[in-house]
């Protein structure tokens, strides 16, 4: 498995990963819709498994009781989400210089997605309810 490796729009923070989950899933609540204009799509990464530069320039907020967002403090790219405690970054696809190799898995917060775009294929799909069974089942 070849590095993958990706920047902000400015370049400021930059990232390597010698490993990585290659399925991509996307986030549809209405705290990502806020954060990143749309659907946050992501991938992840283990955090053990990223080094990382321009950490100076990152600025991360807490945005929920579990989790908080990370973005270049630069030109506001959004870099991350990750879970409190959690071992893995979900990275933000567009930072990535290849997407070679990447699949659509699944969405979250289906329910809250505006009706204006659908993403093709067959893959799983969890609504709000779904989703959030899930988080309080694996705290």
């Amino acid at each position: 498995m070849p590095d993958k490796s990706g920047q902000c729009l400015c370049g400021a923070v930059r990232f390597t990963a010698t490993r990585w989950d290659e399925n991509v899933g996307i986030c549809h609540c209405r705290m990502c819709q806020r954060w990143t204009g749309g659907p946050f799509i992501t991938v992840t990464l283990p955090v053990d498994a990223v080094t990382i530069t321009g950490e100076d320039r990152i600025v991360t907020r807490e945005t929920s009781d579990w989790a908080a967002r990370s973005r270049c403090g630069d030109c506001g790219s959004p870099l991350w989400y990750r879970q409190k405690g959690g071992s893995e970054y979900y990275a933000a696809i567009g930072l990535f210089d290849d997407h070679d190799g990447l699949v659509l898995n699944h969405e979250i917060f289906i329910d809250r997605k505006p009706d204006t775009y659908a993403f093709a294929g067959e893959h799983e799909r969890a609504t709000e309810a779904e989703t959030m069974a899930r988080f309080a089942s694996s705290e």
